[in-house]
């Protein structure tokens, strides 16, 4: 006689429609069984130390702009108190722009991962109900709110800005800046409410005692039930097909992965020619000594030949007057050479050029400087677009390094590396190495 199907009864058939009718509110709609407090505690300890890394260069970045100095230096208006760790950015060591803000761009870049993956690891609790349980709880996630969403756009605008995307209303400058400081207070109002649950947790160690690949579903082991009730975990786990470390390995994989891709527009050697996921690495500038990147070139900013010939005049203005000379003057002067790279806010850098021209503090002594010499206001030919003027420090005037460029790596620079003569300046942002030089006003700013 033919077996007989059992149909199931409604009561069997409840439990899966019950599931089925679960919300984002429910913890038990949530089944992942790599969630946890120690997964997520891991991943939080790891963000801690490079987050806060990337804010701190990113200062030292705002600081090296000189914002203070002069209106043209510093996109972002009404700064008021946020201003008040500024300090004179020092000429020395000449690679300190470019080690900060490459650290600053890398470490930014390698944390992608792991940000999203400690979004996802508490992805629940942005559903959870009520909303606020306490006035403490409220601030919990007030800052949290803070936290995310300045944590999310920082990270957009910055990726976005290393491409040269700047798919963003208004500066990239001003948006970043003020979205730091966003971040800032949800970040450090985080880390105070959490930081010591996230230290009792990993007092426990690294994720461990997590279900196997094959453990049945809600399996526990003694190191779980050690602790205080995991909030994070699935309360009606699906089948492990992933250990925690497994996926704290896949997440370091991923970061490793954008440390290998990215990293080599900051340094010299192999990685750079590998470096594809940034638009300053893995291609080649061709031969020649001016084979080295550039942020912008003439014809992006619509410099002629005209505009560079036997016309062009260098006009120095001082005490002493307003000085012109040409380029076959200045040539004739006392020339000097520097090793100095180039290194921009987007993370990438050259690697030292060798440097030829007049010093900065010669000019000055020429303009009505002899004994010490003041900031400088420096303009380009550059008729539009962002940091055509800039403003130099006196201490960066003063510094040996500090030339008007007219020549790099014994030949006479291109184009696109601002000839006929442009700034550069040891330690500075590429931005206020300024190209295409016209005029320099030596004075108090």
């Amino acid at each position: 006689m033919p077996e007989r199907r059992r149909i199931p009864s409604l009561p069997d058939r409840l439990p899966d429609r019950l599931t089925a009718l679960r919300t984002p509110a429910d913890p038990g709609f949530w089944r992942s069984p790599v969630r946890g407090a120690r997964f997520t505690a891991v991943l939080g300890l790891v963000l801690l130390v490079g987050l806060t890394l990337v804010f701190v260069t990113g200062l030292l970045s705002y600081a090296a702009y000189n914002p203070d100095l002069d209106p043209v230096n510093d996109k972002t208006p009404d700064k008021a108190w946020l201003g008040f760790y500024l300090f004179a950015w020092p000429t020395g060591p000449h690679w300190l722009y470019r080690l900060t803000q490459g650290l600053h761009v890398t470490v930014g870049i390698v944390l992608v991962p792991v940000l999203l993956a400690k979004l996802w690891s508490v992805i629940p609790r942005l559903f959870a109900l009520p909303p606020a349980r306490s006035v403490g709880h409220a601030l919990e996630r007030i800052s949290l709110l803070l936290l995310v969403g300045g944590a999310l756009f920082e990270f957009l605008t910055g990726l976005l800005n290393i491409q040269l995307d700047y798919l963003f209303p208004g500066s990239f400058y001003t948006l970043h800046f003020y979205g730091a400081w966003v971040f800032l207070a949800g970040f450090v109002t985080h880390v105070a409410l959490k930081l010591p649950q996230a230290v009792r947790v990993l007092r426990a160690g690294i994720p461990r005692g997590e279900p196997g690949p094959h453990a049945a579903p809600g399996t526990r082991t003694e190191a779980d039930t050690t602790t205080a009730p995991d909030t994070l975990a699935a309360p009606d786990p699906l089948p492990a097909t992933l250990t925690r470390r497994g996926a704290l390995a896949m997440v370091g994989a991923g970061s490793l992965l954008l440390l290998v891709t990215s990293a080599g527009r900051s340094f010299d050697g192999p990685l750079r020619r590998i470096a594809l996921l940034t638009p300053r690495g893995g291609t080649e500038q061709g031969p020649g000594p001016n084979a080295f990147q550039v942020n912008k070139t003439a014809a992006a900013v619509r410099i002629t030949p005209a505009d560079t010939g036997e016309r062009w005049r260098l006009t120095v203005r001082g005490p002493a007057g307003e000085l012109r000379f040409s380029r076959a003057e200045l040539l004739a002067m006392e020339q000097h050479s520097a090793a100095l790279p180039i290194a921009c806010v987007e993370g990438w850098s050259t690697s030292d050029q060798l440097w030829r021209g007049v010093r900065l503090s010669d000019l000055a002594a020429l303009a009505g400087y002899p004994d010490s010499p003041p900031d400088v206001f420096v303009e380009s030919l550059q008729r539009s677009g962002s940091f055509r003027k800039a403003a130099l420090r006196d201490n960066q005037v003063r510094d040996g390094r500090s030339l008007l460029a007219l020549e790099v790596n014994g030949a006479p620079l291109s184009p696109d590396h601002g000839y006929p003569a442009r700034i550069i300046v040891p330690a500075a942002p590429g931005v206020l190495n300024t190209k295409w030089v016209e005029t320099l006003t030596f004075g108090e700013l």
